[in-house]
């Protein structure tokens, strides 16, 4: 357990609300507990430390000469997968809520912390410690606004929990494995998310208003794997805009500060990782880091369809022409947008090689943000593993 001192000096600074991080925080909540004596080495942006947490977290950090740890981290194994069975109402299938309320129900824990939304606004996130299947059904499906998830920490420790599993993002898991030790838990399980391109809720209006047809109606969306983003609507009906018919001119600045300069999208820390990046479309990537991630799919292998993960096409060439059509602000008509997401759906990357687009991409136009705006905190903040993977690209200045 923490001493009980440094939290009390820590409550006079949670009062005054400060942001260490300033415009690069991410809201990640951990500065909203008096976890924040804490702050200036657990906040990613203040102190990128991904190799160092890998360590603790897996027994190891990556190997910068494996391309597939290079890319995605420590791991044991990667397979596609879906439920047999979906969940009602889940964005894919439901594997993370099947994974937390196995969990649950088995007794490996007592609670967990995920993310439900408000009352008033299903884009509102409001992170929980859930204590019953049905609460954990509540949170299923992504916010994808900045969340408070850590804002919880105080509960844990007041409540006297032991075990526990924590349902997050990137930023939000280096700064919890950050504090770890500090919980008092016996056992903590991590289930991560990939995640990219976070905004705030106004932003998320902005990209709503200016991209769908029907933002009063959207239920949840995704950048998919066909280059199309996906949104469901109220009356069950999906609507695609391909990824190049987007009006970049204007949805630029509506993406964080602290996700244009994030390098972990793919939630290294984690000790398990569902998405749907490095899947064929419909399935999703499973990312078992270490032991317990095994220890938690094995929870659920039987109610999936699986499925080894493969590799198709070559990325390098639609990054390297798309670092400088986002720099620009390029929007193409929506007919020839249309026309370029087919002919890349047919001939483009597919699986890891999708998800290596992906990250590069995001490397790419990520490190040029921080270039410009945190020049001084360039070289510190970007870990070794993006500067190698930025590197096979030509930048502009």
């Amino acid at each position: 357990m923490t001493s009980v001192q440094p939290h009390q000096k820590a409550r006079a600074l949670k009062s005054s609300s400060r942001r260490p991080a300033k415009e690069l925080c991410s809201e990640c909540g951990l500065c909203d507990t008096y976890y924040i004596h804490y702050v200036k080495s657990a906040c990613a942006f203040l102190n990128q430390q991904i190799a160092d947490l890998e360590e603790q977290a897996h027994g190891r950090s990556r190997d910068l000469e494996q391309p597939n740890e290079l890319y995605f981290g420590v791991h044991q194994s990667m397979i596609a997968a879906r439920k047999q069975e979906p969940i009602a109402g889940a964005q894919w299938t439901g594997i993370v809520s099947s994974i937390a309320i196995a969990m649950l129900n088995q007794g490996w824990v007592e609670g967990v912390v995920c993310v439900q939304n408000t009352a008033v606004d299903r884009f509102q996130p409001q992170p929980i410690i859930a204590h019953t299947p049905a609460e954990i059904l509540a949170a299923r499906v992504n916010k994808p606004t900045l969340s408070p998830n850590l804002s919880v920490l105080e509960q844990i420790e007041q409540s006297g929990m032991k075990r526990l599993l924590v349902i997050g993002v990137g930023c939000q898991i280096q700064a919890l494995r950050a504090v770890e030790k500090q919980l008092g838990l016996e056992k903590l399980y991590v289930l991560g998310t990939p995640c990219v391109d976070n905004v705030t809720r106004a932003g998320l209006q902005k990209f709503l208003d200016t991209t769908s047809r029907s933002p009063e109606t959207v239920v949840y969306y995704e950048f998919m794997q066909d280059f199309r983003v996906h949104f469901k609507h109220e009356d069950g009906s999906t609507e695609t805009v391909p990824f190049f018919g987007l009006k970049t001119n204007q949805l630029k600045d509506v993406f964080a500060p602290s996700c244009m300069s994030c390098f972990d999208y793919v939630n290294s820390l984690a000790d398990l990782v569902v998405g749907y990046m490095g899947a064929p479309f419909g399935w999703q990537w499973i990312v078992v880091r270490n032991s317990t991630g095994q220890e938690m799919l094995n929870l659920v292998q039987d109610q999936l369809e699986t499925q080894p993960v493969t590799s198709k096409g070559d990325r390098h060439n639609a990054v390297q022409q798309s670092i400088p059509a986002y720099d620009k602000g390029v929007t193409l008509p929506m007919w020839a947008a249309k026309l370029m997401g087919v002919a890349i759906e047919r001939i483009g990357p597919k699986g890891l090689e999708y998800a290596r687009f992906s990250i590069d991409s995001h490397f790419t136009r990520n490190y040029l943000y921080v270039k410009r705006q945190h020049p001084e905190k360039l070289d510190q903040h970007v870990p070794e593993f993006a500067k190698r993977i930025v590197s096979q690209y030509k930048l502009p200045d």
